[in-house]
Order: structure tokens, then C-alpha cells, then sequence
């Protein structure tokens, strides 16, 4: 079985063709970053635009390098939501127009459940896990129990823990993308324990007994500590501190609302082998990775986290998602609307839920 995944939702043009053996046949992915980097984040227009740019030939080349025909497809998977809902409709309406043409099924997947749904990819995990879900427009924390059925535990009340590393970055003087650039800076700190005594942050809801995030603090304690160094350029050094101080209280936080989760996950669910998730861009940072590597020891949990170049948007998660909800018959009609807005909980309240999505430069 084959399905063809293609992904729009943010600043990665991406299509993908997966199998039910676990292979990714092809994963072609295009990055817009010299697009926005004069702006210092995602201009959703510009994204939009691009996407149309560049999709078709994408979409081209995936077949050819595959060495298939849309006829040996056995279905047509497309992001639908949640996202920066321009780029969205470009790729469902592109993978409708393929199911059409070709009569194929059509699945609508969501975004958050490609990442969701990583994993079960290169691993073939069992549910249930705990999935902890950082990006730079979502921070969530929730029990994948089955395909499309998903406990939210807990979620940002302001912003993403991706975007308060790009927001903090760029506040340092720090090119765009900011996470990745922030991380490289952070490893040429000398004196890690120094550099978190000189730049003191907070600690977002640290204790409290529900797993909600926030960051909204944690940004403007850095913006603070920038205006209060010495007039002029900042220095290497003091970014390099700052830096590395961010980054270690950013793992203090993520450990600290996980440790939230995991009692009552491994109480309620009784895995076999109780297993924490990371997922979603902010995953592949290793100083992130190595603070919850050290708390899943601690409670006799292993920790996934998926190869780099799944970390970030890419189609094969989608394809995969989609060939999943293929098996069980969970396809979709051409009428299917594209979501800005789309949980994972089926039971969260659009209406009330806080406001996560896509990451922009505003």
C-alpha cells in the first residue's frame, strides 16, 4: 500500500510517498527560509505563495524519483489544518485535485497527528504513549491512545515553546531562524552553572499540579536582561551565557510540566512499556532531549524522539498519518475545509481553547 503525503501548513513545502512497510519511499521537503529570513519570522502571504510556486514540481519529482504511477497509489493524504490557513488550502486542494483525477481517496489529516504519529513510523510503537508536542506554534501534552484518539493533558496559555526560542533569539541579535541559532550559541557557554547564576530566569507554572505551559514570562525576562547589558554590540560571550541559560531553564520547564503528566499516565494507562514522545521542531535540540532523557530514566520510561530530519515539518509524517487512517477506513469527502484551528482532543471546545497555531513574525 502506498499513500502520497503532501505538507503546507507553515514555511516547508513537502510531499512524500510512504508505504504500509514502514518505508519512506520518498521525502522531498523545500524549506523557505531565505523567503522570510529579512523578516525575521514566517509572512503568511509569502508562504502561500510559495507553496504554489513550488508544489507541482514537487509533487513531480516525488513521483519520478519513486518510480511510481498514480495508479499504483492506494490513497492521497494532505495537511488540512491546523496552520496558516493560505498554505493549508494550497496542499489539500492540490491532493483533492490528485484523488479526483486518479480516484483515489482522500484523507484530510491533521497536522499535529503527523507528529503525533511519528513513531508508530520509524519505531512502530504501541499505544499508548505520552506525547509531549513542541513546535514553534503548539506546546501540548497528551495520551496518544489510538489513531485519531488523543487525551489533552495539558497546553500553552500564551506562547509556543518554539516560538518564545525564536522570539528570544532574535531578541539576542540572533539570525532566523532563532532555535537553531540560539542552541549552536549556547554550546560555546564555558561555564554553563556561571552563565545560569548571571542570567536568572523564571520558571513558568513550575509546581502547579495541572500540566499547562507558559512563556510569555520567560521572554520578557530575556528582553529585560538584554536591555540591562552594556551599551553598543552585543558581545559573543554574553549571548553564548545568555543563551545557555535560556536553553537550561527552557529543559527545567518541559521536565517539570511532564513530570506533571507521567504519574498520572503510567497510573491510569499501566503501559507496557510506558514511553515518552517528543515531537514537533523544538525535538531536536539536545540539550532538550538530554534533560527529559534523564527524567524518563528516573521513572523507568523510555524516551522518543524522532531522527532530525523528521523533527521539522516534513510529508512523510502526513503520508504515514494518512495511510494509518487509510487502514481504518477513515477517509474524508472532497468538501472537507481546511481548519486554521483543529485539536487533536476531539473534545476541546474551539471556542474556548487557547489559541495555538502556525508560527509568524508578528
Amino acid at each position: 500500500m502506498y499513500v502520497l503525503g503532501i505538507e503546507t501548513s507553515c514555511d516547508e513545502t513537502s510531499v512524500a510517498i510512504v508505504d504500509d512497510k514502514r518505508t519512506i519511499v520518498v521525502n522531498h521537503v523545500l524549506s523557505q527560509l531565505k523567503e522570510h529570513e529579512a523578516f525575521g519570522g514566517v509572512v503568511p502571504e509569502i508562504a502561500a505563495r510559495a507553496h504554489m510556486d513550488h508544489l507541482d514540481t514537487l509533487i513531480r519529482a516525488a513521483m519520478s524519483d519513486s518510480g511510481l504511477g498514480f495508479k499504483d497509489l492506494d490513497g492521497v493524504a494532505a495537511t488540512c489544518g491546523p496552520g496558516l490557513i493560505g498554505g493549508v488550502m494550497v496542499g489539500m486542494m492540490a491532493g483533492k485535485a490528485i484523488a479526483v483525477a486518479h480516484d483515489l481517496p482522500f484523507i484530510a489529516v491533521n497536522h499535529l497527528e503527523g507528529h503525533a504519529l511519528t513513531p508508530r513510523l520509524t519505531d512502530d510503537l504501541a499505544f499508548p504513549y505520552l506525547l509531549l508536542l513542541i513546535s514553534g506554534g503548539h506546546t501540548q501534552i497528551l495520551v496518544a491512545e489510538d489513531i485519531g484518539k488523543y487525551k489533552r493533558l495539558g497546553t500553552t496559555l500564551d506562547d509556543a515553546a518554539g516560538e518564545c526560542f525564536d522570539k528570544s533569539a532574535k531578541l539576542m541579535g540572533l539570525p532566523y531562524p532563532g532555535g537553531p541559532q540560539l542552541e549552536k550559541m549556547a554550546e560555546k557557554c564555558a561555564d554553563p552553572e556561571k552563565a545560569a547564576a548571571r542570567f536568572p530566569l523564571p520558571l513558568p507554572m513550575k509546581g502547579r499540579k495541572n500540566c499547562d505551559f507558559s512563556f510569555s514570562g520567560l521572554k520578557t525576562a530575556v528582553r529585560n536582561h538584554v536591555e540591562k547589558l552594556p551599551e553598543g554590540p552585543l558581545q559573543p560571550e554574553d549571548i553564548a551565557d545568555l543563551a545557555c541559560a535560556f536553553q537550561i531553564t527552557m529543559g527545567e520547564i518541559l521536565v517539570d510540566r511532564c513530570e506533571q503528566a507521567i504519574e498520572g499516565f503510567l497510573q491510569q494507562y499501566k503501559p507496557k512499556t510506558p514511553t515518552l514522545v517528543i515531537s514537533g521542531g523544538v525535538s531536536a535540540n539536545m540539550a532538550i532531549r538530554k534533560a527529559l532523557q534523564a527524567l524518563t530514566s528516573h521513572h523507568g520510561m523510555d524516551l522518543y524522539a524522532p531522527p532530525l530530519e523528521l523533527c521539522s515539518d516534513n510529508a512523510a509524517m502526513i503520508a504515514w498519518a494518512g495511510l494509518e487512517r487509510l487502514q481504518k477506513g477513515l477517509t474524508d469527502d472532497f468538501d472537507f475545509k481546511a481548519r486554521p484551528r483543529w485539536p487533536l482532543d476531539r473534545s476541546i471546545d474551539l471556542g474556548t481553547a487557547p489559541r495555538q497555531g502556525a508560527r509568524t513574525n508578528k
